[in-house]
């Protein structure tokens, strides 16, 4: 048994993963809970080597996923989305927004509101993520002291590389395939959590884990849907 104290949550999530849009509610759900302290791990899945540009082929690839993802977990697909950033030949980059993410506390903003704000801009609003401007300027909408940013994010830049790495060994020594994968641990010991049955549920999953600060389950979650590790 587990006792009620602090439990970390670690999650394994992709800037440009779907699935992980999808399952941003329950992330944010996630952190308002007191007892729940959360481990952000960018997994690099469109970081290069696998970094591209939209084209009609992955615009046809994408969309079915999207739409699928929508109507599990009720997130927003905007038409500047679909009709704008999918017809585009805009660079699909993993690294710049993690890199963001872990700039985001020495800017005063807390890492899973950067990656939120972050995706809503790409999936909702159709900006490029992969542009350190937009970046920069969505830092400043959360807040982000003036000219502060490109200090912080070639911080955020520079461990990037090793950050993405260690995400990976970790997934990889807890048996996680995919984006996004969560894993609590307690008392050095980690189980992993499904996230499919809650998305679109953020209460739910919230109620789900004030239970678990008080209490252990034992062994692996199935898995839910997800992006691989190199690309939905």
């Amino acid at each position: 048994m587990v006792s009620a104290t602090k439990i970390r949550l670690h999650y394994f999530y992709d800037p440009l993963c779907g699935w992980c849009y999808g399952a941003s509610p329950l992330l944010l759900a996630a952190a308002a809970r007191p007892e729940v302290e959360l481990a952000l791990h960018g997994g690099g899945m469109l970081s290069a080597p696998h970094n591209r540009h939209v084209n009609l082929e992955w615009r046809g690839y994408v969309m079915p996923h999207d739409h699928r993802i929508a109507a599990l977990s009720g997130q927003p697909f905007g038409d500047a989305y679909f009709d704008g950033l999918l017809r585009s030949e805009a660079r699909l980059d993993s690294t710049p927004p993690i890199a963001a993410v872990l700039a985001a506390p020495e800017l005063g903003i807390a890492p899973q509101a950067m990656l939120a704000h972050v995706q809503a801009a790409h999936y909702l609003h159709g900006l490029e993520i992969a542009d350190v401007a937009v970046l920069a300027r969505l830092a400043a909408e959360l807040g982000a002291p003036a000219g502060r940013f490109a200090d912080a994010y070639a911080g955020g830049l520079a461990r990037s590389v090793e950050h993405i790495d260690h995400s990976r060994r970790l997934m990889n020594r807890l048996g996680l395939r995919g984006f996004p994968s969560a894993a609590l641990e307690v008392d050095g010991r980690f189980e992993a959590l499904d996230l499919g049955s809650y998305l679109g549920k953020p209460d739910m999953f919230s109620q789900h884990l004030a239970q678990l600060g008080a209490a252990s389950r034992s062994g692996l979650a199935d898995l839910p849907p997800m992006c691989g590790l190199d690309g939905c």
